[in-house]
This record gives structure tokens, C-alpha cells and sequence, in this order.
């Protein structure tokens, strides 16, 4: 088969024939239908080092993916050849403290696909029969590989109560602009959204934000919290961009006892104000990584059947697995003019 991989420690990746992968008595052989390119991808294929983690060359990374099951390990119960299905990434063992409690997105012995295992960006990918979601039909099948990130918006924008109270998304990348959708369909009074490019304020338009503000703007704190409506300011913020600007500034935007989630990913450490943005405030705050498995999934099919949302418009790029390339390019382009990209093998 064909498939991207990273071949050396070196930057960039190649699209070369590697075997079929031979599945486990538990996993599922998955022809792939779609793919879509994560953030974290970006530095796995720009990156001299092949990744933080092992990985072996040749490597196929890539954790986004949706397809058909060909075949089924022995011991994989509840799939039948044809089943349609979007991939779970968090690979998790079932039998640690964390997975025996309902925390399998945080298992203390997780893999993630594509990093710590073999990935999708390829024409096969052999997954757990575990962290496969089977669709009951077709009708999600165009959006399948882009299910697993908005898993992610749909945990941390849900995480807390956001019926009838202001919501500040911070950052419009895709998963801000998923979260911008979730939180209006969901009963957000006011979705305030900040976000530099014109591109994804447009799409944040699209997607429902009621009011979109450039974190540039030297009164950017003083706009966000009179679009909430109330001097103490906004009651849940939901921080996507990891920036650290961006990050203090919504630490202040946040009224005393609000709530304030965390997704976004600093590239290093950050520094704030402790004590008083979040001690003498008395705010919330709540970390999210990956999704709750498998409650953000059922939440998430909901939505989509329901057409509550439709996140579509956020797929603003597809390109053919061969020309990944010009896909990696586009996705890393600092004037941020795109949204999800499809590789399609």
C-alpha cells in the first residue's frame, strides 16, 4: 500500500509503498476512506526528530481517520466486514485505575495512534477493535475522519454548563470553530470569539459566533467582556489557541467563579498571575485532552443526526493523499487560510 511516512530524522515525509499492516488478534484492518490533518501533525512532519516518542522509520503517523473494516482479528467482537467506522486515537488499555473509572482518555498506560503506533495517513491502517465507532449509516460518512477532533471541541465545550451564559472561545482554528457552533446550538446566550485571520473569522461567521474580536486590538479585553454583557465579565471560556497572550487574557476576562477550559497547548511554559486570576477569583479551571470515551462520541453523534451542528464548513481543503505536500504547506501557512484539510488516499 501506499502511504506517508517519515523515512528520516529529518524534516518533511515521503509517500512510499509499504506492506499492508498484519492485525492483531484484537484490531481491525481499515481501509481508509478519508483522513484529515491535526495541529500535532504539523511538527511531526516538520520536525528534524522523527517525534518526541519512538517511532521507528518508516513511520506512517497520522491520527485522524475514518473507513471500511476488511478484516477482524479473532478475538475483536461486535464489527462485520463492510462496518463503516471513525477511529477513537486514545489507545487505552481498559485495565488501569483511570480506564476501571471512566477516565480511559487519560489511561495511565495511553497510546496515541500515529505517534506511539503506526497511523492513518495511509491506504490501511490496523487499529484496537476498541477505539473503533461503528456508524449505523452513511450519512456521517463525508465527515467521518474529522469526528475525532470534534470529539475534542465537544468535551471542552460541554464540560461545563453554558446554557444561557456568555462563552468566550478563544482561538478560531478548527477546534475554536467547532467549539463557536457547539456552544450556540447548545444554548450559549453570547459565543465572543477571538481570532487574527480574516479567513477564520469569516468561517467563525459561519459557524455562529455573534461577536468576533482581533486579540490584537489593544482593547481587546474591554470588548470581550462588554460583548458578554456584564462588568464582571464572561462566564465560560474555553481557551483553543494555546497562545500565551491569549491565555492571560482570557484569565481576565473570566468573572469571579466562572469556569475556564483549558485545550489549547502552550509551545513552553507561560506566566500569569496566580493569585489573583485564579485564586482570589475563585474560577474553575478544567483541563481537557482527547475526548471522553465513549460519552463525547455519543454526544457528538446526537449532534450531527439531529443537524444541531454541522461542522462541513470548517473542511475548507482536500487533497489526495499523494499531494500531501501542498496539504502540509496549506495547513502550516502563517496567514491561516483554511480550516480542516482531507488527505483522500
Amino acid at each position: 500500500m501506499k502511504a506517508i511516512c517519515k523515512t528520516k530524522a529529518e524534516p518533511g515525509a515521503e509517500y512510499i509503498d509499504v506492506e499492508i499492516p498484519k492485525i492483531k488478534s484484537d484490531e481491525l484492518l481499515i481501509k481508509i476512506h478519508a483522513t484529515s490533518i491535526c495541529g500535532s501533525d504539523l511538527p511531526i512532519y516538520f520536525s528534524g526528530a522523527l517525534a518526541a516518542r519512538k517511532m521507528t522509520p518508516p513511520f506512517i503517523f497520522g491520527h485522524e481517520l475514518c473507513g471500511e473494516v476488511v478484516e477482524i482479528g479473532e478475538k475483536a467482537r461486535g464489527f462485520a466486514k463492510g462496518d463503516f467506522v471513525s477511529v477513537e486515537s486514545h489507545i487505552f488499555c481498559g485495565m488501569c485505575y483511570q480506564c476501571r473509572n471512566d477516565q480511559r482518555h487519560v489511561c495511565s498506560n495511553l497510546q496515541i495512534l500515529g505517534i506511539d503506533t503506526q497511523g492513518g495517513f495511509a491506504e490501511y491502517a490496523a487499529i484496537p477493535a476498541r477505539c473503533a465507532w461503528k456508524h449505523s449509516d452513511d450519512s456521517l460518512k463525508d465527515i467521518g475522519s474529522i469526528m475525532e477532533p470534534l470529539g475534542n471541541a465537544v468535551f471542552a465545550t460541554l464540560v461545563e454548563d453554558i446554557v444561557g451564559k456568555s462563552v468566550l472561545i478563544s482561538g478560531l482554528g478548527p477546534q475554536g470553530l467547532f467549539a463557536a457552533q457547539i456552544a450556540k446550538a447548545c444554548g450559549a446566550s453570547q459565543v465572543i470569539c477571538t481570532e487574527t485571520s480574516d479567513f477564520r473569522k469569516n468561517l467563525g461567521k459561519k459557524m455562529g459566533a455573534d461577536v468576533i474580536i482581533d486579540p490584537t486590538d489593544p482593547d481587546t479585553l474591554k470588548k470581550i467582556i462588554e460583548a458578554g454583557g456584564e462588568k464582571s465579565g464572561i462566564d465560560v471560556v474555553v481557551e483553543m489557541s494555546g497562545n500565551p497572550s491569549a491565555i492571560n487574557t482570557a484569565l481576565h476576562a473570566v468573572k469571579p467563579a466562572g469556569k475556564f477550559v483549558a485545550f489549547g497547548l502552550p509551545k513552553g511554559d507561560i506566566t500569569m498571575d496566580y493569585g489573583n486570576q485564579i485564586i482570589f477569583k475563585a474560577i474553575t479551571v478544567q483541563g481537557i485532552t482527547g475526548r471522553e470515551i465513549f460519552r463525547s462520541w455519543y454526544k457528538m453523534e446526537s449532534l450531527l443526526k439531529s443537524k444541531a451542528i454541522d461542522p462541513r464548513p470548517v473542511i475548507t481543503h482536500t487533497f489526495k493523499m499523494k499531494d500531501f505536500k501542498q496539504a502540509f504547506e496549506t495547513a502550516a501557512d502563517p496567514k491561516k487560510e483554511c480550516g480542516k484539510i482531507l488527505l483522500i488516499p
